[in-house]
């Protein structure tokens, strides 16, 4: 009884606790994206309301590079990966470099980028993995994961900076001849220049320098600072969404319109008109009277067949072994002198029937009205010996 009572008190707590675990909604997992829209730590939501609120001309550009508006001064891909960026959007951020533009290109820390035109036009390449220094961070700061690079040139929108906290991971090459290293750590480079005809273009390893969580870590947002004052800046928004699927060929929609007035047709052809209702038609059945009409005048037509006489012979006698007993390799005078002995019948009777229908046999054809009259006796015989009717009756 008291084991009972346990396995009962731990069986209501697991369903108490199995309940509970359905109805709390878990949180759900926070974004990896590089957004402006991404308030987590990996999202740029904090530098793009900073700027904003500090009165820097920030946009998000949520179109296609083709159609950046005039007025930009600095563009940002940060990291892209949901949608591929064109040879044409390339061609065109290009002619925006070399016309004064600064693009920051943030490349994505995976192996495959998924930006082929963006890789072959830089000339963009995996770089060593940078090591770990904690140097320049405050004594009551932890970055785990970070790494502290230092400023080697300090030109540009580097210029007046030491150091920029970045995640520890694998630098960046830029393969052009003219890409100059801003800031790395040893071997490895997490920041590169790039001048190109009256502008420049800005490579970093990661989005790690625009990320929320390390935005104020060291001399990041001071970087973002002087980019931003040079003139309107916009965020690129539109490679962070996913192509739409294209739409429907027009050879999909004739097969389905073909599909549909096949499948019209058949039902019109196949399907139950109502029309307007018809009056019933009375259905008479034929009376008994008219069925036997009917198989009389069958039979005149058909006429008879010498073959029925002797099955009213071999019926009869057939009769007189089931109810007499009277064998059917007995001789015509024997049965009949049984048959009197057992039923009353007298003999003549039934041999006069039996000689009745060898003469018939003898004719040369047998009329209806012969083989009606030997029936009929035939059938007087069978009553008596059925015991439907009594004595011999008429001859």
């Amino acid at each position: 009884m008291r084991n009972l009572r346990t396995a009962l008190f731990f069986g209501l707590l697991i369903t108490l606790a199995a309940a509970l675990g359905l109805v709390v909604r878990q949180a759900p997992p926070e974004s990896t994206v590089p957004s402006v829209d991404n308030p987590g730590p990996l999202g740029l939501r904090a530098l793009y309301l900073y700027l904003k609120e500090g009165g820097a001309p920030v946009e998000a550009h949520r179109d296609s590079l083709e159609s950046l508006p005039p007025d930009t001064r600095t563009l940002v891909l940060p990291a892209p990966q949901a949608r591929a960026v064109s040879t044409g959007e390339v061609a065109a951020l290009e002619r925006f470099v070399r016309g004064g533009g600064t693009l920051v290109v943030l490349v994505s820390h995976e192996k495959d980028q998924g930006q082929p035109a963006l890789s072959l036009w830089l000339e963009l390449g995996q770089g060593p993995l940078l090591p770990t220094r904690e140097r320049g961070l405050p004594a009551d700061t932890q970055d785990l994961g970070g790494t502290t690079l230092d400023v080697w040139l300090p030109a540009g929108a580097v210029y007046g900076l030491k150091n920029l906290r970045v995640s520890r991971d694998r630098g960046v090459t830029v393969g052009k001849p003219e890409a100059v290293p801003l800031a790395g750590l040893e071997n490895a480079v997490g920041l590169w220049r790039l001048g190109l005809g009256q502008g420049e273009v800005y490579v970093a390893a990661g989005a790690d320098l625009a990320e929320n969580r390390r935005l104020e870590l060291l001399d990041n947002l001071r970087f973002w600072e002087a980019l931003a004052a040079r003139g309107p800046l916009r965020f690129d928004e539109f490679h962070h969404a996913a192509a739409p699927p294209p739409p429907l060929s027009r050879g999909i929609w004739v097969f389905a319109l073909q599909c549909l007035a096949v499948g019209l047709l058949y039902a019109v052809s196949r399907g139950t008109r109502f029309g307007a209702p018809r009056p019933l038609q009375p259905v008479r059945h034929r009376s008994s009277v008219e069925y036997a009409r009917s198989m009389g005048w069958l039979a005149r037509r058909s006429r008879v067949e010498r073959e029925l006489l002797p099955e009213l012979a071999h019926g009869l006698r057939q009769l007189m072994h089931e109810r007499l007993g009277i064998a059917l390799t007995l001789s015509e005078e024997e049965a009949a002198r049984l048959l009197e002995q057992r039923c009353g019948l007298p003999a003549p009777h039934y041999l006069e029937a039996r000689a009745q229908l060898a003469r018939a046999l003898d004719q040369p054809a047998v009329t209806p009205r012969d083989y009606a009259r030997i029936a009929a006796r035939y059938a007087r015989l069978e009553d008596v010996i059925t015991g439907r009717a009594t004595g011999p009756g008429p001859p």
